[in-house]
């Protein structure tokens, strides 16, 4: 049987915190729109247990956080779907056309929202113990390493949050650096240095997992020395960056050397009526502000080209 077409105003691909507030707008805006997000609502903005740096609130939980954004989303009008996942597109100034599962949809305008996600830890071993000791998300699954012995892996705030986050539970955490250096925030670099459960790893790089079938130990190595050293760990926990999720558009858009979907200001890409706003895009600062900032721009210069046409 053929797929039912429908004709949209407006198609967002992504629902964190760029998609969904793009998806506010066009609410207020009455346009006919929807939201396809085959992932979890709110982006990376779940992985987050605590937020202070979002106006409005002086501290609130990333998941309480995204839940607001989605309620004010539909409250306006929104319609969102979370379960089609798009099997194929083809974009052009001319025409979009995006093939899910269920329909075949035939929007005005695109917002590519669709974010970013983790890198995996460079080591043999990865898809080995890939959910039996090595993972990417401590709020999603710290809470099962109560009592046990953890590593964090990495630099930058996510690494201090993560590794601040699993000292509820366990029993131990090593925060691995391969540098001297940490790239976030000093609040969150004091807190981790001064915290009683946290040992902080310098100059040391990840480079094995042992264990038979879950993780039980792995092995780093100095940076600067080459020195090997083993330690008895249940699990890993991987805040080494992240990957744009371009896989559906490197056909269609120009993308930069990481991967990232290149924009102008109005957040336009080279394709007439095709936008893309938040982690996606290539930008120097990636922060749930900015993300809420691009969605807005795109919002807004997409209902320009809708009226325009």
């Amino acid at each position: 049987m053929s797929k039912e077409r429908k004709e949209l105003d407006l198609m967002i691909i992504g629902g964190g915190p760029a998609g969904l507030t793009a998806a506010m707008y066009a609410g207020r805006s009455k346009l006919n729109t929807l939201l396809l997000e085959n992932g979890i609502l709110g982006g990376q903005v779940r992985n987050s247990y605590t937020i202070e740096n979002y106006p409005g609130f002086k501290q609130i939980d990333g998941g309480k956080l995204a839940d607001i954004f989605q309620a004010q989303a539909e409250a306006l009008g929104a319609k969102i779907d979370e379960f089609d996942s798009i099997e194929n597109i083809d974009i052009s100034d001319d025409k979009k056309i995006v093939e899910t599962e269920s329909y075949i949809y035939e929007p005005k305008v695109i917002i590519f929202a669709t974010g970013a996600s983790p890198k995996k830890i460079p080591i043999p071993q990865e898809s080995q113990f890939a959910g039996k000791g090595i993972h990417y998300c401590a709020i999603c699954d710290g809470a099962m390493y109560q009592g046990k012995k953890l590593a964090v892996v990495g630099g930058g705030n996510s690494a201090l949050e993560e590794s601040i986050f699993l000292a509820r539970f366990a029993e131990k955490v090593y925060l691995i650096r391969r540098y001297d250096y940490f790239k976030g925030e000093q609040a969150l670099i004091d807190e981790v240095f001064n915290h009683p459960k946290i040992e902080v790893l310098l100059n040391e790089d990840l480079v094995e997992a042992k264990g038979n079938e879950f993780l039980e130990a792995i092995t780093i190595r100095n940076t600067k020395t080459g020195e090997l050293s083993n330690l008895e760990v249940n699990a890993v926990f991987g805040c080494i960056g992240n990957e744009p999720r371009t896989e559906v558009v490197k056909e269609y858009l120009k993308l930069n050397e990481q991967g990232y979907i290149i924009t102008d200001e109005d957040m336009q890409t080279n394709i007439n009526g095709v936008y893309a706003a938040g982690d996606v895009r290539e930008k120097k600062y990636r922060q749930i502000t900015t993300a809420v900032a691009d969605g807005t721009i795109a919002l807004l210069n997409a209902e320009k080209y809708i009226l325009k046409k």
